[in-house]
């Protein structure tokens, strides 16, 4: 994998809540091809699967496009206290 294709992944990756240990592990994908200027078949794999499980749900970060806006709660009128007919 080349820095071109991994930066295209990380930047399609980036638009997803990810969990921790996805997290991490891209982290330390990312620190790994820094210093060896390359991923091992393994770590390719894993992330080009996990970019695909991702890109087939909707992209779940914050942003202008996608965010709902927020209403307000209904106001609700208080009960009225049931009256006893004998």
């Amino acid at each position: 994998m080349n820095k071109a294709r991994l930066e295209w992944v990380m930047s399609g990756l980036n638009q997803y809540a990810l969990t921790l240990a996805e997290n991490q592990f891209l982290k330390t994908a990312l620190g790994d091809f820094d210093k060896n200027h390359a991923l091992t078949e393994c770590q390719e794999e894993k992330l080009e699967s996990l970019y695909k499980e991702k890109s087939q749900s909707m992209p779940n970060k914050k942003s202008d496009y996608f965010s709902f806006k927020k209403s307000s709660p209904k106001k609700t009128e208080p009960r009225r206290p049931r009256t006893r007919v004998f």
